[in-house]
């Protein structure tokens, strides 16, 4: 079955008489129906807390409806925490998640009172000696090394990541914590990204749940919390089937007793810090066709490129395109394909491609297209080469009403850090300047 925008091709005509393509439109209805369905998956834990990432999405019209929701937000850098703090979040709805971490991010994170999940057994002298006393409560980043298998298929390589301790690290590591001070403790690990199976959670569940009954009788250290981190996927090809996250949440459950009950850790809570899933499909790039070429290839051009929507670029990712059409003509979503064509934008690099060798309609200079799934790791990652400018963002109200969440921006924004030397100011003062 293709996919199906959460806008129809009028409203969307409607809204690019407003917002100038390409501009990203985000759907506030499903955020909040994904939201509850996480927080509704994983009722049965009484602790649970759902910590967004905010590295997916940094956009805070997006975050209050998550904060809305009941969810905490995951930082990774000091800017975020920044955010967080500037939303009124603080103490341990804060998850600082960070690696390779500067000194004034760890410093931010104990001013805010933030979990800090220490991503390496350095990091807790290097905290003491640069942040101050280790926080009340922590958590410890895992990595199993090796691969990650899954249903005899290998999902990841957890051994190549840069991210986490070694078992026999955090068995030094909770010690050393409780040493300097800490009283709560927490296990995290991340070892697949973008899965679409419901096994993934459960299956990841039960390594750290053992893990933390071993620590726990081994150290003396009781793990009071448990962070399953992100790695949900979501279907960004049509035909794909979405995780089922009731269906993960029982799975976790059934783990939870078999494993944690037993070793008398009932009563620990559990995290997440899903990014992709909680957005992703609720945000899209409406761009604009304004070329179309035919020389070796039959192209498209669009007003969008690679410096919005970076991820095709850089990881060959697919994210679905529906051709809607303009105003005045026909609906073309539903079409059969009328042709192969690659979808590029305007950048001088040749990976600037939304689609290689697409099926699609037949596109014309006007149409509005759809690119789908774009709601995280999206206007997130975007650039500015080729002096390129970050497009608006659109919130889709429940009521039907749209909201600029973020303007697009101008050359002003894209020449303002010139204001360092008298020459970057000079060009700066130029801008004001009408064209001849």
């Amino acid at each position: 079955m293709p996919k199906k925008p959460f806008i129809g091709k009028d409203r969307a005509v409607e809204l690019a008489e407003t917002y100038p393509t390409p501009f990203y439109l985000y759907d506030e209805a499903g955020i909040r129906r994904t939201a509850r369905a996480v927080n509704e998956a994983f009722a049965w834990n009484p602790g649970f807390c759902e910590y967004f990432a905010v590295k997916a999405n940094p956009n805070p019209s997006l975050i209050s409806l998550l904060l809305e929701e009941g969810c905490g937000l995951d930082c990774s850098s000091a800017t975020e925490l920044m955010l967080a703090r500037a939303l009124g979040v603080r103490g341990e709805r804060i998850m600082f998640s960070s690696n390779d971490t500067p000194a004034a991010d760890f410093r931010l994170a104990r001013e805010l009172g933030a979990i800090v999940n220490f991503d390496d057994i350095t990091h807790i002298p290097f905290f003491e000696r640069e942040a101050g006393p280790v926080p009340e409560t922590v958590c410890c980043r895992f990595n199993p090394g090796g691969l990650f298998r899954l249903s005899n298929g290998i999902m990841d390589n957890p051994g190549d990541a840069k991210y986490g301790m070694t078992a026999e690290q955090l068995e030094r590591a909770l010690p050393m914590l409780a040493d300097a001070g800490a009283r709560t403790f927490g296990l995290h690990a991340f070892l697949a990204s973008n899965t679409l199976t419901d096994e993934y959670y459960p299956a990841l569940a039960r390594i750290l749940f053992r893990l933390a009954a071993d620590l726990s009788e081994r150290t003396g250290v009781r793990i009071s919390f448990i962070d399953l981190s992100g790695g949900v996927g979501i279907p960004y090809r049509p035909g794909e089937r979405p995780c089922d996250i009731r269906a993960i949440g029982e799975g976790v459950r059934r783990a939870f007793e078999e494993i944690l009950v037993p070793a008398g850790l009932g009563d620990t809570a559990l995290c997440a810090e899903l990014g992709r899933f909680m957005l992703g499909p609720h945000g899209v790039l409406i761009t604009r066709a304004i070329h179309e070429k035919h020389t070796y290839k039959d192209y498209i051009g669009v007003d969008a490129c690679a410096a919005d929507l970076i991820r095709p670029a850089m990881y060959g990712a697919y994210h679905h395109i529906t051709v809607l059409g303009q105003a005045g003509g026909p609906d073309k979503s539903a079409d059969a394909p009328a042709g192969v064509f690659d979808v590029v934008g305007g950048l001088c690099e040749n990976n600037d491609k939304f689609a290689v060798d697409r099926e699609l309609p037949a596109v014309e200079p006007g149409d509005l297209l759809v690119i789908h799934d774009a709601g995280a790791h999206a206007h997130a990652m975007g650039f500015n080469y080729n002096g390129r400018l970050r497009p608006a963002e659109v919130l889709l109200r429940e009521d039907g009403g749209t909201e600029l969440i973020r303007r697009a921006e101008t050359p002003a924004d894209y020449f303002a850090t010139l204001d360092a030397t008298p020459l970057g100011r000079s060009v700066l003062a130029s801008l004001a300047e009408p064209l001849a």
